[in-house]
């Protein structure tokens, strides 16, 4: 790793940050693998012949970039980033177990209040009607990642004591069942509040998410707008062409 960081003092930017360039570089090529830990300040220090406040400020900026992450009591590691299937409907908590982690919540807000005309569009229901309200940090193994902001139509949540780390499971307990959906996924920078629940810095990078589920006869279901930690997070959808390309279908006589 010191031949990576070979003549760091040629440049006229500060140490730290030829630093944390080199770091990431090397990061980058697979030098580190992701969820592996870095060498020890101490190490590193020794290593490149820098001071431990230099090491420290490298480091500490690439944490602020989202690509490594201090685990208290444990060292520096790189972050692994979450592939999300953008095709599939599930619940963030059968993700979470899906990849092996502890899924966990934070409530905000679980109450019943009347749709706003915003939301009574998108539900397809008469404004004012009784719906849930849901505001949540989603957790996993105790790291914050997302915020979410579900509306449910109150008739299909009678009970909101019941749900739990995960909405789905109890729109399935209540007899309720999302099969398809429209989700809009767009770039954006988190505010200071979000940022403060994301435990990242303020006009991170973050994919603000737009959810409308139904269930097997097209009612409307859910409509959730949630803020995911861009650091971590990466949607990827399976695509298909429609048809054949006009050569093969020409060569097999087809028109």
């Amino acid at each position: 790793m010191r031949d990576k960081l070979a003549g760091l003092k040629e440049s006229n930017a500060p140490l730290y940050l030829q630093l944390a360039r080199n770091l990431r570089e090397h990061i980058e090529s697979g030098g580190v693998e992701p969820g592996e830990p870095l060498p020890s300040e101490r190490e590193l220090s020794e290593r490149m012949g820098m001071s431990r406040v230099t090491i420290r400020k490298g480091i500490q900026k690439l944490i602020e970039e989202g690509l490594l992450f201090r685990r208290h009591g444990s060292g520096t590691y790189v972050t692994e980033r979450i592939l999300a299937r953008g095709a599939t409907l599930t619940s963030f908590s059968e993700d979470a177990r899906s990849r092996g982690d502890n899924p966990g919540v934070v409530w905000m807000m679980r109450a019943y209040a009347s749709a706003t005309d915003e939301e009574a569009v998108a539900l397809e229901i008469p404004i004012a009607t009784k719906v849930a309200r849901l505001a949540r940090v989603r957790l996993a193994n105790g790291e914050p990642l997302a915020i979410e902001h579900a509306v449910v139509p109150a008739e299909f949540l009678p009970n909101l004591d019941a749900v739990g780390d995960s909405l789905y499971a109890a729109l399935e307990a209540s007899g309720v069942f999302p099969v398809s959906g429209t989700q809009r996924i767009c770039a954006a920078l988190a505010t200071p509040t979000e940022a403060g629940m994301l435990s990242i810095a303020q006009s991170s990078e973050i994919l603000r998410i737009e959810r409308l589920t139904r269930d097997a006869k097209g009612t409307p279901v859910e409509f959730t707008r949630s803020a995911y930690r861009g650091d971590r997070y990466e949607f990827v959808t399976d695509i298909a062409a429609n048809a054949a390309p006009k050569s093969r279908r020409d060569s097999t006589g087809l028109s």
